[in-house]
């Protein structure tokens, strides 16, 4: 049976809420009257963040800084919730990391770091929210992935194979939970003006040379996730440019597309 959507206004669970498509995103949310609970390592972000969603949208927001990375961390999380009587409608999992160049260049902590926030902090923050979810019978995820999900990225490696795990658990989850009630999307956004694009483009002239074309805006972003998240849909990938480079990571034979990606991928190493 279809997902029926949660009582409104929700409760929505942001992480990575502090700057970026996850700032925009809790925007998007309050915009419409829901609840917030705002995670993100560094408080005084949160706070600020919080005081401005009040202010413009009247609504409820708690601010819970945590390290989703960190071992236990969502569990400890969702426990804090329990004890406030805070049951999680939507959850949106957007605290992510990237590391850009070349594999070798970097240690195995860097390598460890996308994993342990983009790979296991978000399966950890699912586990440990979803099965309520379930028992209610209602809920929506939201996973920011990225359009690297859906090709190889010589000098996103590590990035680009943690966002393929994050599409590939999106669309086995959204099966999984079909008739439950529960719905997950991924949003698989391509380059996007953010905290994250500045640091790389600090690290790599190629990168700050990016046209603007190819350089997406965080609201407009958060508000096609936003859109496909309330209404149950699988993936959305925003933008045609981005969409066309989707159709054309899964239509073309993965030779091809190693070949393709790496002559790319290459000269901005």
């Amino acid at each position: 049976m279809p997902a029926r959507a949660a009582a409104s206004p929700s409760t929505v669970l942001v992480t990575g809420a502090s700057s970026g498509i996850g700032e925009a995103l809790a925007h998007r949310f309050a915009r419409d009257g829901h609840r917030l609970v705002l995670v993100a390592r560094r408080e005084a972000g949160l706070q600020a963040l919080a005081k401005v969603l009040r202010d413009e949208h009247d609504v409820r927001v708690d601010v819970l800084p945590a390290d989703l990375a960190a071992d236990g961390a969502a569990a400890v999380l969702a426990a804090s919730l329990r004890r406030r009587r805070r049951a999680v409608d939507v959850l949106v999992n957007n605290a992510g990391v990237l590391e850009q160049g070349a594999f070798i260049g970097h240690g195995v902590r860097r390598h460890q770091r996308v994993i342990d926030l983009n790979v296991s902090g978000l399966t950890a923050m699912l586990a440990a929210f979803v099965p309520a979810m379930v028992r209610r019978g209602h809920g929506r995820v939201l996973n920011v992935a990225s359009v690297s999900a859906f090709a190889p990225v010589p000098g996103l490696s590590a990035y680009a194979a943690s966002k393929a795990y994050v599409l590939s658990l999106t669309e086995s989850l959204a099966e999984e939970l079909r008739g439950t009630g529960v719905t997950v999307t991924a949003l698989c956004p391509g380059i996007t003006a953010t905290a994250m694009f500045d640091r790389a483009a600090q690290d790599n002239a190629h990168v700050a040379q990016l046209p603007g074309i190819l350089v997406g805006d965080a609201r407009e972003v958060a508000a096609e996730g936003y859109r496909a998240c309330m209404a149950g849909e699988v993936v959305a990938v925003p933008g045609l440019l981005n969409q066309a480079a989707a159709v054309a990571g899964r239509a073309t034979p993965k030779w091809l597309l190693r070949r393709i990606a790496g002559v790319l991928g290459r000269r901005v190493i």
